[in-house]
Order: structure tokens, then sequence, then C-alpha cells
């Protein structure tokens, strides 16, 4: 069997999610998120940002989550503004527009937003013929492993404050974003900055899930209609509520992140050592190579991973994800592969 670095998601769940389920697998709950053990979930987060007025709904996927946060934010002629690899551009297979909403794309850098590619974006869209922009959306981590640090959240959310934007964190790799030693950003650093964000699950040792925390007052209202009028409400949202509860009430959420970053950092030393060359710095549980498609093939019979892109030398960028499930053995397996290229 090939060693596992396709995405942070392959597995199942950590152990200590699974024994709770089974645990409590028996009990029986009211539902639709209103269940002791999501109404518990929902204010330990709160506590964590440090915003006791804060909404938190949770949610079943990253798409749906974007899905249902910009179908509630915007009216119908406003548009969201993302960095042109941010996910709902590139990934979300359309879900943005399906809601009714353009997608601008902003000046980036290193997967991130420019400050000044937004307020560019802001000074095109100028009259009633036009979109509106509304939300800025950003990934922390972004789809390309880099992380915002607190001065470019904070010159963001200027931009925003300038331009009347709602600020929009997509969180699905936030455990690693805030685990990466590049960051110095916190939860209530977070909840201090955005108006909306939510905090991944699915990529962190959990089956499946997000929690939507949406600090904006209002923002607030009526999200539990949109969230059912998506097809977002879980008829079983005690799972989603247990596994936050349990990811956060040792602060275990932040320990899985942290193993996946390190198996992480094992994989860069070994190409590092072999000179390998990055498509990509990062210090979060994304590695992007850049390596002959010679080189490709023979580390495909030995490992699972993405291919992530042709560059123009013929050479190729792959990536590999590691997880919270990742085995030391298998990063230094890799990293030795990579050493040796």
């Amino acid at each position: 069997m090939r060693a596992f670095f396709q995405n942070d998601y392959g597995e199942g769940a950590h152990p200590l999610i699974m024994q709770r389920l089974v645990e409590t697998n028996l009990e029986h709950t009211c539902g639709y998120g209103l269940d002791p053990y999501s109404l518990r979930a929902a204010e330990l987060i709160r506590q964590k940002c440090g915003r006791p007025e804060a909404a938190v709904h949770m949610l079943a996927g990253g798409t749906s989550a974007n899905a249902i946060a910009m179908a509630a934010f915007m009216r119908p002629y406003e548009a969201a503004v993302c960095a042109a690899s941010g996910h709902i551009n590139v990934h979300e297979t359309g879900a943005i527009e399906a809601t009714g909403h353009k997608v601008l794309v902003a000046a980036s850098k290193d997967g991130k937003a420019l400050p000044e590619g937004v307020r560019a974006v802001c000074r095109e869209h100028t009259d009633e013929h036009m979109v509106h922009p509304r939300v800025l959306y950003i990934s922390q981590s972004t789809e390309i492993g880099t992380v915002y640090n607190k001065a470019e959240l904070l010159a963001l959310r200027e931009v925003c404050d300038e331009c009347g934007l709602i600020l929009y964190i997509d969180g699905a790799r936030l455990g690693s974003a805030l685990a990466s030693s590049e960051c110095d950003v916190t939860l209530r650093d977070l909840a201090d900055i955005a108006d909306c964000f939510y905090i991944g699950g699915t990529k962190n040792g959990m089956l499946f899930g997000e929690a939507m925390v949406i600090v904006n007052p209002s923002l607030q209202k009526d999200f539990r209609f949109m969230i059912k009028n998506r097809g977002g409400m879980m008829a079983k949202g005690r799972l989603c509520g247990l596994m936050f509860l349990t990811a956060f009430e040792h602060d275990d959420y932040f320990a899985w992140a942290r193993h996946a970053n390190a198996m992480a950092d094992i994989i860069r030393g070994g190409m590092e050592r072999g000179g390998v060359e990055f498509f990509q710095r990062t210090t979060s549980n994304q590695v992007f190579p850049v390596i002959t498609r010679e080189q490709e093939a023979a580390l495909a019979e030995r490992f699972a991973f993405e291919h992530w892109a042709d560059l123009p030398d013929g050479r190729v960028s792959v990536r590999f994800v590691t997880s919270w499930a990742t085995t030391e053995a298998d990063a230094q397996l890799l990293a030795d592969a990579l050493g040796a290229l």
C-alpha cells in the first residue's frame, strides 16, 4: 500500500471523536443542531473566540458553508471578491454563482489577496450597471498553503472598512494555519478582525463539519432560515456538535493541527536536503515540490499525492498533504525519497 499524502480528509476521524460518537450512539436528542452537545460546542467556541455575542452554526462541509454564507450576506446585485486561487473561484463548481452572485478576482501574491488589489476591484465597479462588491473572501490557510499574518489581516480589515465590504474567512484548514510557525493570529484575533469565519473540522480530525462563527451582529439574523433553505440543516446535527465539543474541550483540535504541520516539516526537510525546489514555500500542512515528470511517476509508485500544476519548463508541481493521521514513519519515508531525487 502506498503511503497516503493525497489530502487531509481521506481517513476517518480521530479516535477521540470515534470514541465519543460510539459512547453516545444510542442517546436520543432533538435535531437540527439544537441538542445539548451542539449548544455546548457553540458556547465553548464563543468562549475560545472571546465573543459571547457571536452566532455559531454547525454545517456539513466547506462548499455548502461558503454558498450558504454568500447567499445570506449579499443582495442579488452584489458580488464576492477573492484571490485568483480562491476556493470559491476555482474549486466550487460555480456554487457561488449558483446563488446568483458573481465572483470578482483581485490581485494577489502567494495566494493572498492584496489590499491594493481589493481597492482596485472596488474602484472598477462604480454604478448600477455593474455588480457591487460586497464580500471579501479569503482562506486561512490559502489554497497554496500560505498563511496570513495579523498585519496582513488588519490591512484587509482596513480595506473592508473603507469599501464597505464584509470580511469572510474560509477556515477549512484553519487549524493548520493557526498552528503554523509563521502565524501570529489566534482565534480571538480572528474574531476581532473578521465579520464571519468558519472553523474547519473535515480537514482536521473530524468525520465532517465546519463551525460557522458570525461575529457581526448585522449578519446573524435569520441565518438558520438560509441554512434550511439551502439544504444545509442536518437532522442529526448532534453528530457535528459532539465532534466539535470533543475537539475543543481540551484543545485537541490544535494538537491535531500541530501534528499535521510537524509531519509536513519533516517532508520539507527532505526536500531541502535533496535541493528540491518549492513551487510555493509553506509552513502549513501542504507541501508543493517542483520535480520532473519522471520523478513524479517514480514517486507515485510509493506515495499517493496530487498533481498540482504543469510548469512552462516541462517540470511539474505536486502536492503532498499531511493530517492528524500521518505517521512519522511515512513522513520520513517520503522525506528520504525526496532527499534522494
